[in-house]
């Protein structure tokens, strides 16, 4: 049994978030459970919570049946500003909300991909696609099942990266951010939407597993989170906190929140402690650039070479040195210092 000074470990924590967001994708619930009223899961709700956060009643009526489950906390599709023939990526895209949207914004020249690691959710979003194809005349979206700490995604390839509501529930946040800066195209962009603290939460909300599933329990500082976007190589930041989101929340008589605000200290609100945060940030052009360190660009660079082994680590032993041998080892050695 876990005591309460006993953090979860990282598999643990995933099990927990993957358990409670496959329960939301079979019943149609919320974050918090499959009942309706919480975080904006029921169709009604859903619509108003997505419009008060700056989605157009235009995009919300083109979407498929079911997509947009109130999972939102920003609205990270008009940060991105996304263009025609777009390659765009969403981190735990869930239903497919934001990948639906982002669809229409790149166009049939574009690509928009979401990653979720919650098999009921890919299915969901999947079972949708022939809706979209009908309703936009597009062809150009997918969804792959895996953990945004390590996505299925080929390096350089995504010109801009977006999520809404997810970071914040990876026991790895700095592992996130490295992939990001991983995945993006030299001066690719990235536009998330998340919870972020303004000041630690008490242990009792902490410790509550629906306020896990909800997003709260895993949030970390505005700074923390500029700290790790910085580490990973991603400069230009812009993070923008948006309390009025938490505000609304309560407004709503959200049942998450309301247990949330039961445990803070007296007189105090959530959104004393938590923000909706608005993040922007941009891959250099080269990492060079970036001021990015050398244990960064370790664990964000790889450089392999795919040869038969050779008798010395050179290749180039032996009475015939072919010359084009000894340069390659020298660009080879150049590269590696690089």
């Amino acid at each position: 049994m876990k005591t309460p000074t006993e953090a979860p470990d990282a598999e643990t924590i995933r099990a927990q978030v993957r358990e409670g967001y496959g329960k939301i994708a079979v019943s149609g619930g919320s974050c918090c459970g499959a009942t309706p009223g919480c975080c904006g899961s029921t169709p009604a709700a859903s619509g108003m919570l997505a419009e008060q956060i700056g989605y157009s009643a235009a995009e919300l009526a083109a979407l498929p049946e079911g997509a947009n489950m109130g999972l939102s906390c920003g609205n990270p599709n008009a940060l991105a500003a996304l263009q025609a023939g777009e390659v765009m990526l969403d981190l735990g895209s869930g239903g497919g909300f934001d990948v639906f949207i982002a669809g229409r914004n790149v166009g049939a020249a574009g690509r928009a991909i979401g990653v979720d690691m919650t098999a009921d959710m890919v299915a969901k979003a999947r079972r949708n696609i022939a809706t979209y194809r009908e309703r936009s005349g597009f062809d150009n979206v997918e969804f792959r099942l895996g953990e945004i700490e390590h996505l299925p995604i080929a390096d350089a390839s995504v010109d801009a990266v977006i999520s809404n509501c997810v970071i914040n529930l990876s026991p790895d946040k700095p592992q996130v951010w490295r992939e990001i800066a991983r995945v993006l195209k030299p001066g690719g962009r990235v536009a998330v939407s998340d919870l972020a603290l303004l000041q630690t939460l008490p242990p009792e909300v902490s410790e509550m597993v629906e306020a896990l599933v909800g997003c709260i329990a895993g949030a970390v500082t505005v700074a923390e989170t500029e700290r790790m976007a910085r580490d990973a190589g991603l400069v230009d930041l812009v993070l923008n906190p948006k309390s009025g989101y938490i505000d609304s929340m309560v407004d709503w008589q959200d049942p998450l929140y309301r247990k949330i605000v039961a445990s803070l200290p007296a007189g105090s609100k959530a959104s004393d402690y938590i923000t909706s945060l608005e993040i922007t940030a941009r891959k250099p052009a080269s990492m060079a650039a970036s001021g990015a360190n050398r244990e960064t660009l370790k664990a964000t660079v790889s450089l392999a070479v795919y040869d038969p082994p050779m008798c010395c680590s050179t290749g180039v032993c032996g009475p015939d040195i072919d010359p084009k041998l000894v340069q390659f080892a020298a660009d080879l050695g150049w590269l590696a210092e690089k």
